[in-house]
């Protein structure tokens, strides 16, 4: 997946002012709790939180690496699965290789919006990963990168992911993700676009995958939860969250958690010599009574 994951601490801290100046309308205010957390360039940020919103019961001393793996251990309630998340940028894998050494499910990217022309593209692995991950036996969920600044916008990429993965439908046993980004390298159309407007996004996508019989989910981590997403309106979906930190900071619910970007130890990948990224290793957890 291309990295944003989190803004810097001009962009955080702009949004920190305009959120909480708003708090000072008494006719909106909302029970809030107050919060600090770190981004991946090791800036604290504090902000207040909606206490309304469901919060996760995950236990931290649960989470237990052994090497780049992930596992969470010792709470009855939960099991865990090993997971990657794949798009052209990691060029050709080898599947097969990939689930021997543990992986047992892959999040692929169906396609994205460019951030600056605002076309829709496929990835262009797509079709490739999607058949190899079947073959391999993976479980498999997806996900759209999303640069809308619409509603039309976010209907026509949930309406793209849902195209490209009709084929492939009874083998989607996993979430489709909508994936909205911010670009902090370069100018991008969603520069300076309000949350209230990914929150609007957000829902369309998500109802329009539920619409067509899928699982939907929203990409997030700790800046679009505390300055972006009206988490309230978003309570009713899933997240897959994304945080370098030992333990996930968020307080809100999520299912997925993408716990790293620098992953080397992974058999399978980097087939083509040219590519030197690392990959991203998830965590799913899972309910035990889910699994009965």
């Amino acid at each position: 997946m291309t990295k944003n994951h989190f803004l810097y601490t001009a962009l955080a801290t702009i949004l920190f002012t305009a959120i909480t100046s708003c708090a000072t309308n008494k006719t909106k205010e909302k029970p809030t709790i107050p919060f600090e957390f770190i981004d991946a360039c090791k800036k604290t940020h504090s902000a207040e939180l909606d206490d309304t919103v469901p919060k996760h019961s995950y236990k931290n001393e649960c989470f237990v690496r052994e090497g780049e793996k992930l596992f969470y251990r010792g709470d009855d309630r939960y099991t865990s699965r090993l997971g990657v998340d794949i798009s052209h940028h990691d060029g050709p894998v080898d599947w097969k290789k990939m689930k021997a050494w543990g992986i047992e499910f892959v999040i692929l990217r169906t396609g994205y919006r460019g951030y600056q022309t605002g076309y829709l593209i496929q990835d262009k692995m797509f079709e490739q990963n999607i058949k190899e991950a079947i073959e391999a036996g993976l479980d498999i969920g997806v996900y759209f990168f999303s640069q809308a600044i619409t509603e039309e916008e976010a209907e026509e990429e949930a309406q793209m992911a849902l195209r490209l993965i009709d084929p492939y439908k009874k083998h989607i046993t996993l979430p489709v993700v909508f994936d909205p980004e911010s670009i902090l390298k370069d100018e991008a159309r969603t520069d300076g676009v309000p949350g209230e407007v990914f929150t609007r996004t957000s829902i369309v996508f998500c109802e329009a995958v539920k619409k067509a019989g899928y699982k939907p989910m929203i990409y997030s981590n700790m800046i679009w939860e505390a300055f972006f997403f009206d988490m309230k309106k978003l309570e009713a979906y899933d997240f897959w969250y994304a945080d370098y930190e030992k333990y996930p900071q968020t307080p809100y619910n999520f299912t997925l958690w993408q716990y790293t970007d620098t992953a080397e130890s992974v058999d399978g990948i980097r087939l083509d010599e040219k590519i030197k990224k690392p990959v991203d290793l998830n965590i799913m957890i899972v309910k035990v009574e889910e699994n009965e």
